[in-house]
């Protein structure tokens, strides 16, 4: 149950106005949309993007995502007015919350099936870079900022930062980011490796759009598998990464867009992958 007016006025709008989707040429577009909060994430949508990540990686009409939001922000963080109530919190409660939350949602991202692209169009905070770093692909506008603002209110990083950063970016860059919480542009963030590509505003849209359909008319099993291997690689060894590859490119070849990509180029022509 709501516990203020504030959450019972949040609670009667429509989630699904809250998350924005739809399905363009095998693209599925995920939108936060609460903007009067720079989309702070509450547990309704978390859970709603969850779903819509899984069924993503269900459906072969849907061959690449894309993750952005609606106006200043593309994720100031955590929202958590709208979980369920509880009572007096215990021992564990702290870690279930975490686990059961911002690193399902984490794990959803990192574990979809399909090519994640962020477009990240504004401010993103805790949670939120952590939700934009955790995507395949990372644009952003040139408006845009990460920050690992949990520094600021004397917390841990959680949602996976720990984890991601130092992969992406090394230790000591990770640190320096955690340690401060500094406010890092999105310039800044494609030197460290944080980013794809910067792009001015008013083309960030068109520019996912652009990268999500070519992802959309490739080899999605391929890309899947390489997703994978890719994220799996950064947890092994050489033996098992290895073993890994030559299992995957095993597990590839009985697609029907293998065979196309080998035919098209044994019969000098651009192949017409479908997704199977």
């Amino acid at each position: 149950m709501p516990s203020s007016p504030e959450d019972t006025a949040e609670s009667v709008e429509p989630l699904d106005s809250l998350v924005l989707h739809a399905t363009d040429n095998g693209v599925s577009w995920i939108t936060l949309n609460r903007p009067e909060a720079m989309n702070a994430v509450t547990w309704d949508q978390r859970e709603r993007v969850i779903a819509l990540l899984a069924e993503a990686s269900a459906d072969p009409a849907v061959r690449a995502v894309v993750l952005t939001a609606t106006g200043r922000g593309f994720c100031a963080g955590a929202d958590l007015r709208g979980a369920p109530a509880t009572g007096a919190r215990v021992p564990g409660d702290v870690a279930r919350t975490i686990r059961l939350g911002a690193q399902r949602l984490i794990a959803a991202v990192l574990d979809c099936e399909k090519p994640v692209i962020a477009a990240v169009n504004g401010t993103a905070a805790g949670i939120g870079a952590h939700l934009a770093f955790a995507c395949d692909l990372v644009l952003a506008a040139e408006s845009a900022k990460f920050i690992e603002v949990f520094v600021r209110r004397g917390l841990v990083p959680d949602g996976g930062g720990a984890y991601l950063l130092p992969r992406l970016i090394g230790p000591q860059r990770a640190k320096e980011l955690m340690f401060f919480g500094d406010s890092l542009p999105a310039a800044a963030a494609e030197r460290l490796g944080l980013v794809n590509r910067v792009v001015p505003d008013e083309e960030l849209a068109a520019t996912a759009r652009a990268w999500a359909q070519r992802l959309a008319e490739g080899p999605t099993r391929a890309i899947a598998l390489t997703k994978q291997l890719v994220n799996a690689s950064l947890d092994t060894d050489r033996t098992t990464a290895f073993a890994a590859e030559a299992n995957a490119q095993e597990i590839n070849m009985t697609t029907q867009d293998a065979n196309e990509g080998v035919a098209s180029f044994v019969e000098r022509r651009t192949p017409k992958f479908r997704g199977l």
